[in-house]
């Protein structure tokens, strides 16, 4: 609205200079860049994300497999909570305990697994994943997590347009308000000489 109010303003005003009309029109273009280029960029960055993200959580959900795994013994306790990949979530302790389960293909197997079990047990029984091998894998990606990872890869790119948009406005200005300044200098250094003179350019 700024923008739209200062081209009005300037409209047919004998004070406008070239340089303020350029600044208007800079200013509207930038408006409408980020009202209109960037949510429509969000948008297709965002449903682009949750296509590749949906087919990921599909083709994981088709190879890794949900399966009871029976303690044998308990370990070592673990102060953080990690995953098999050996990523550290930070999530509340976690139990380090000897397990044994069966692959979907039926195979037996037995290794040191994390649980979210306090003080487990010999003979209690939690949920774990395996490939279709029975090697244990992480958590499979959910969908409700894929559409929020998506939905803010949508948001970051909206707001990354917007200030790239914001910072070329910027820099166009500053450059307008330099070559107006270097112009003024150039003026007071004709008028500078003669100023104050009595009838000096009159």
């Amino acid at each position: 609205m700024r923008a739209i109010r200062g081209l009005w303003r300037w409209r047919g005003n004998p004070l406008c200079r070239p340089s303020d009309l350029a600044e208007a029109w800079v200013a509207l273009t930038a408006l409408l860049l980020i009202g209109c280029v960037a949510p429509v960029t969000g948008v297709l960055v965002g449903g682009a994300a949750q296509s590749a993200l949906q087919r990921s959580v599909r083709e994981q959900h088709e190879v890794r497999h949900r399966v009871t795994a029976t303690v044998v013994r308990a370990l070592e306790r673990s102060p953080l909570s990690v995953d098999p990949e050996g990523a550290s979530s930070g999530e509340e302790p976690r139990s380090r305990v000897l397990a044994a389960w069966s692959g979907p293909d039926g195979s037996r197997h037995e290794g040191p697994v994390l649980v979210g079990v306090d003080r487990p047990g010999s003979g209690d029984r939690f949920a774990m994943w395996t490939d279709a091998r029975g090697r244990e894998v992480a958590r499979p990606l959910d969908s409700a997590t894929a559409t929020t990872h998506a939905v803010l890869a949508g948001i970051g790119t909206a707001v990354a347009a917007a200030a790239l948009v914001e910072a070329a406005r910027r820099i166009v200005v500053w450059r307008l308000v330099r070559r107006r300044y270097a112009r003024l200098e150039q003026e007071w250094e004709r008028a500078g000489p003669d100023w104050g003179r009595t009838g000096a350019g009159s």
